[in-house]
């Protein structure tokens, strides 16, 4: 009776142990490192290792891969102070996420390599089509080293094409359960306009002229590429069983609004071709749900802009949360 009690208590103990360990792993803090055992990636561009984030341990939701902008990082490094998506991500490990769920990937290294170089901005190496092979590894990898069947993805801003285009190239609907994209340039963006008054043009300011790499890609609703994303046949522009939120801005971005946006000043609405164009409901996807935001450049520290402050927000960070977490949605969402 005396060993029974002993085990029992042995037993008991182990539990509330294993218990005990799990609660924290599931309140954990979301890093910037990936984790031992995870594969090395290459970023196809750089030609360094892609950083990012994310843990090893028990996987029971969809894992959750946190895309970030362009000119940013998953999390602040020495040259971008911004990297909210990690932030993001915390707020997930915060409210019940395991930390092994949540994945961050940086598709155009640290940024450090903009200061010798600020036209590096609007680039090539900072385009969809030199993404897509990052994410599509990334998400490989991602899905062996959990052993899940799906991911969930919340990507902001450039984050969000990339996601659509990587899903579209790999006709990847079925890998993606839900997707949550954060005032994307779904239709183009505002800066790549030969107007005169359009200093994004500058060296500078990134050198977004209409030859520039990212324009040719996102500076017009008509480019080639834009076409190809969402297609001309009326229907939705997020087709598949992928679930969609459009999560955007309803009164200033400074990449699709021309009005001022915190400290950023407005340029002139026209595209990469030089004609007159409506950015501002750009982030917008037919079929999707939609909530749309006013007021969010307060939560943006540095420039008080909406688009950075949208990624940043309560509202955005509940919405996404309660999207990912709805087991009610039904196929007519």
């Amino acid at each position: 009776m005396k060993n029974a009690r002993w085990i029992r208590h042995a037993a008991a103990a182990a539990l509330a142990a294993f218990v005990a360990a799990t609660a924290a792993h599931a309140a954990g803090v979301v890093g910037n490192t990936l984790p031992p055992g995870f594969p090395a990636i290459e970023d196809t561009s750089l030609a360094r290792p892609l950083i990012g984030f994310g843990a090893a341990g028990p996987v029971v939701r969809t894992p959750v891969i946190f895309l970030h902008g362009n000119n940013d990082t998953p999390f602040p490094t020495a040259c971008n102070p911004y990297g909210r998506v990690q932030a993001l991500a915390q707020y997930f490990a915060d409210n019940g996420y395991s930390t092994s769920e949540l994945w961050g990937v940086g598709y155009q290294g640290d940024q450090c390599d903009l200061a010798a170089d600020q036209t590096r901005r609007s680039s090539i190496a900072h385009t969809n089509a030199a993404g897509v092979p990052d994410l599509r590894r990334f998400v490989r990898a991602v899905m062996e080293f959990t052993g899940a069947k799906q991911v969930d993805i919340v990507g902001h801003s450039l984050g969000v094409t990339l996601a659509r285009e990587w899903i579209r190239q790999d006709e990847a609907q079925h890998l993606v359960r839900r997707f949550v994209a954060i005032d994307g340039p779904n239709h183009g963006i505002i800066n790549c306009s030969p107007d005169p008054a359009n200093y994004w043009r500058a060296p500078a300011a990134g050198g977004f002229t209409p030859s520039s790499e990212v324009c040719q890609e996102l500076g017009s609703p008509d480019t080639p590429f834009l076409k190809l994303l969402n297609g001309r046949s009326g229907g939705a522009e997020n087709q598949g069983p992928t679930r969609v939120l459009v999560v955007r801005n309803g009164d200033a971005s400074f990449v699709y609004f021309p009005v001022q946006d915190g400290l950023v000043t407005p340029v002139p609405a026209v595209d990469s071709f030089g004609k007159p164009t409506d950015f501002s409901r750009s982030a917008s996807l037919r079929g999707a749900r939609e909530v749309v935001l006013t007021n969010q450049g307060v939560y943006d520290p540095v420039l008080r802009s909406a688009h950075l402050g949208i990624l940043n927000s309560p509202q955005t960070w509940q919405a996404a949360f309660d999207f990912l977490n709805d087991r009610n949605q039904g196929k007519s969402d």
